[in-house]
């Protein structure tokens, strides 16, 4: 089976591969940014359900991904911003060296500049390939790479997976991700505005949805596949570059942050 499509396109055909005669191999080509430094490496695949995304799946490796950068010429601009949400998420979680390299090549990358668009990729792929290879199944470290995932979950699930792209809600979630760090101490204000300007410069929402609440926020989050024994677990981070999984994590604080940034 070929996959050729954005991310939705990549997990359902991947999913579909895995599960007609117990795996039959598939390929991705991937049409869209998110997808090329993202969803299309790493075997993750699946559809989302009513109660929560991705929750029906299966992990399943391409035989192979095949990326032409040529493709995002006609990729719109609110698409273009989705997959930078994936770029910055690397720097973020454990490269803060790439973190600077996308603030100075930021005009680059948003204007589609090739040579810029294929470091970023090979970067992104690189990064994510190295922690797949040590933890294929998520039962460690690759968690790390849902920084900003478990807030940008919530979001898409409360608008039904159609109000804000995929990577849309991850900008936002990685500043509630910032702002939580911020609030227990391991990130200064100036390193948060960091992150708020970086989203901002690719054109990321940076607060939640208009009307959604805390409480919203929490009923979301309750089924978030990282949960263990009912115990919300986040992505944060205790450098800028530096993430880890918080085990325990400070639900009166948590409720404190959100409370801020709801509106």
């Amino acid at each position: 089976m070929i996959a050729l499509g954005g991310g939705v396109v990549g997990d359902m055909v991947g999913f579909a591969a895995a599960t007609y005669q117990r795996g039959i191999d598939f390929v991705q080509i991937p049409t869209t940014l998110l997808s090329q430094v993202d969803s299309s490496v790493g075997g993750k695949t699946g559809v989302n359900h009513r109660l929560g995304k991705n929750m029906i799946g299966a992990f399943h490796q391409p035989v192979a991904v095949l990326i032409d950068t040529d493709v995002l010429a006609t990729l719109p601009a609110n698409e273009m911003s989705a997959g930078m949400a994936e770029v910055i998420k690397y720097g973020l979680l454990g490269d803060e060296a790439f973190l600077t390299w996308i603030e100075d090549h930021l005009d680059a990358l948003m204007s589609k500049h090739s040579d810029a668009i294929s470091t970023a990729i090979e970067q992104s792929c690189q990064m994510k390939a190295e922690i797949v290879a040590r933890d294929e199944r998520e039962g460690g470290v690759r968690a790390l790479l849902n920084l900003g995932h478990t807030f940008g979950h919530a979001i898409e699930a409360h608008l039904g997976y159609g109000g804000w792209l995929h990577g849309e809600a991850v900008g936002a979630g990685m500043v509630l991700a910032a702002r939580v760090s911020g609030a227990m101490g391991m990130l200064v204000e100036s390193e948060v505005q960091r992150v708020v300007l970086i989203c901002e410069r690719a054109n990321l929402p940076t607060e939640p949805p208009k009307g959604m609440t805390p409480d919203d926020f929490f009923r979301h989050m309750a089924v978030d596949k990282k949960n263990v024994d009912g115990r919300l677990r986040l992505v944060l981070m205790r450098a800028l570059g530096a993430a880890y999984l918080e085990e325990n994590a400070p639900m009166a604080l948590l409720d404190d942050v959100l409370t801020a940034c709801c509106h």
